[in-house]
């Protein structure tokens, strides 16, 4: 599986560690910056990048890492198609996957440990969708509201 991965300043050194990580469970990365700590970058810039390499088939999921998080996964959700998750738990990064399809997993820098952004990634990566009823009709109406109110 290839996964995208991108992040701001603040989560440029999780993104790091991350990277490495992953490759070491075989995964293939795509790391599309930022490239240092150093300078002040916006996370929306970085949001996008991983979420246009999932819509264009280039990567099957993204990972965006900023300094809460937060910012990360709601400009992540405002792109149609992308289904970004906050989750500083396991439970939450494969539940996500497996009920409500996520295809991009948000993670808080400053709020998570390596180790534990360590598990959760892998554990976002194993997961796949249930494709149960329930959570196909759920999926639909997400759809129909991307459409617009």
């Amino acid at each position: 599986m290839k996964i995208a991965i991108a992040s701001d300043h603040a989560g440029y050194p999780l993104k790091q560690t991350l990277v490495q990580h992953l490759r070491s469970l075989g995964y293939e990365i795509a790391d599309l910056g930022t490239d240092s700590p150093d300078y002040p970058v916006d996370y929306p810039d970085f949001a996008v990048k991983a979420c246009l390499e999932v819509l264009n088939g280039r990567a099957e999921r993204g990972i965006v890492v900023c300094g809460s998080g937060v910012g990360a996964c709601v400009a992540a959700n405002k792109i149609k198609g992308i289904r970004a998750g906050l989750c500083h738990d396991t439970y939450s990064a494969h539940q996500g996957v497996e009920h409500d399809d996520i295809n991009v997993l948000c993670l808080g820098a400053r709020i998570i440990g390596e180790s534990l952004a360590f598990e959760i990634a892998a554990t976002f990566a194993a997961a796949r969708f249930s494709g149960e009823e329930r959570h196909l009709r759920r999926l639909n109406i997400i759809r129909e509201l991307e459409k617009g109110i």
